[in-house]
């Protein structure tokens, strides 16, 4: 995506010899990045095949989900590694996730907070978290922690049936004292999921998931939120809503999701209703393509120039070349929706539909982060007469997310591995510039 940034490409922005408002900015050799941190439980997915008496043998029940303790985690895992039956050791977590995918799309910084073992040894799955993670993402702010970090087994049968075994070890031993301020007070956005609010009584997570929420509230930068599965959500919806609210200013869902949330099964008015709790709502609805919905000001709106759409709302996309704002930061609120169907249609085959919603996170981030960048070094530009939330229009975003997405769903890991190629300048774009 063409996006000002540290980019290998001399067609990307900014190219200094075609923009002479960069070169009043400042110096080169000063000028301001953008990052994005955020906080996550962290886990390594493993993936292994095994009879029908392995699965008996542990106590777990045959095409379901269980968590196991920490001590059967072990046992299992040697066992698994003894008989070299693993397949496949991935890097996880919705946070970990969206933080990778960041940085490979925009070749960039972002930090990651949580919990790693202070002794890593060469092949365990701690090491194979590491590996698969961005040399990109800053792992440095870590928190070691004596044990194991957190496992999801998933263990295929002969038949093929698949059978899921969840250790938390010490995921979330997160302390507060180990989230740092500085690091926050300078991020382009704080991205947290739901799983870290809702964890046993007694565990500190929580409690480091609120400090980080007051430090973000304290530098005026925006928490995201993702929700991460329908089951949480339906515990309590309502003290969702609340701490929505008072805590977010940007959520990520699918229609499942969604409609827990709100109640309702369309994902365009359930959205919409969001905007009631959060200044800027991504939606991903699985074959129905992605919806975002957000605010602008009203006097900055901009028309499309795209067909009309019908839907629950009237031609709702008739602004979505705006750009998102918070609504704090508008003197007269105005609602704006935009949708895209999937990218060509979606794959022709989905190799792996973890992590999709994820993929689409990370590119509303990219975009958040390149206008905090631009900001930064172009105070002067037009794009910033006001006080915006991304750099592309509601539309734009929509169509990177989408991209994103497919790259997800046509490779059996959640993480990119590469970034996408370079996009075409778009009508819209045309446009905005005018």
């Amino acid at each position: 995506m063409k996006f000002p940034g540290k980019r290998k490409s001399k067609h990307y922005f900014p190219v200094s010899a075609r923009d002479p408002l960069l070169l009043q900015a400042q110096p080169e050799h000063d000028v301001s990045t953008s990052y994005i941190v955020g906080i996550d439980q962290t886990l390594v997915d493993i993936e292994a095949k095994v009879d029908d008496a392995f699965v008996q043998r542990y106590g777990l029940s045959l095409g379901h989900s269980l968590v196991i303790e920490d001590d059967v985690a072990e046992a299992l895992y040697q066992e698994l590694s003894d008989n070299n039956l693993i397949t496949h050791q991935f890097a996880g977590g919705t946070i970990g996730n969206t933080l990778h995918n960041y940085s490979v799309l925009a070749d960039d910084r972002s930090v990651l907070l949580g919990v790693m073992c202070s002794n890593v040894k060469i092949g365990s799955y701690a090491y194979r978290y590491l590996c698969n993670t961005s040399s990109r993402t800053d792992l440095n702010y870590l928190q070691g922690v004596d044990g194991a970090i957190g496992r999801c087994f998933t263990l295929i049968s002969e038949s093929g049936e698949r059978t899921f075994a969840i250790s938390p070890g010490q995921m979330n031993q997160l302390t507060p004292e180990s989230i740092p301020e500085a690091v926050i007070a300078g991020a382009s956005a704080l991205v947290l999921t739901s799983y870290l609010v809702r964890c046993k009584p007694g565990e500190p997570m929580p409690a480091a998931t609120m400090q980080a929420i007051e430090y973000a509230k304290k530098y005026d930068v925006p928490v995201v939120l993702t929700l991460g599965t329908k089951y949480v959500i339906a515990d309590d919806p309502q003290w969702w809503r609340d701490f929505l609210r008072d805590n977010v200013s940007i959520l990520a869902m699918n229609e499942d999701e969604a409609q827990e949330l709100t109640g309702l099964s369309d994902p365009l008015t359930a959205s919409d209703m969001a905007l009631e709790w959060v200044d800027l709502v991504l939606c991903t609805a699985g074959p129905h393509g992605l919806y975002m919905a957000g605010y602008t000001e009203e006097a900055n709106k901009r028309e499309t120039q795209h067909p009309l759409l019908p839907g629950h709302i009237a031609e709702f996309n008739r602004y979505e070349f705006s750009r998102a704002m918070r609504r704090e930061s508008c003197e007269n609120p105005f609602r704006v929706y935009s949708h895209i169907a999937p990218y060509m249609g979606g794959p022709e085959k989905i190799m792996n539909t973890n992590g999709a919603g994820d993929g689409a996170l990370s590119a509303l981030l990219h975009d958040i982060a390149a206008n905090g960048y631009h900001r930064n070094n172009v105070p002067n530009s037009s794009k910033h007469v006001r006080s915006y939330l991304t750099y592309s229009s509601l539309a734009q975003v929509c169509k990177y997310a989408n991209r994103v997405s497919y790259q997800v769903l046509n490779q059996h890991s959640p993480r990119l591995t590469r970034g996408l190629p370079e996009r075409e300048d778009s009508l819209e774009e045309a446009y905005w510039e005018r």
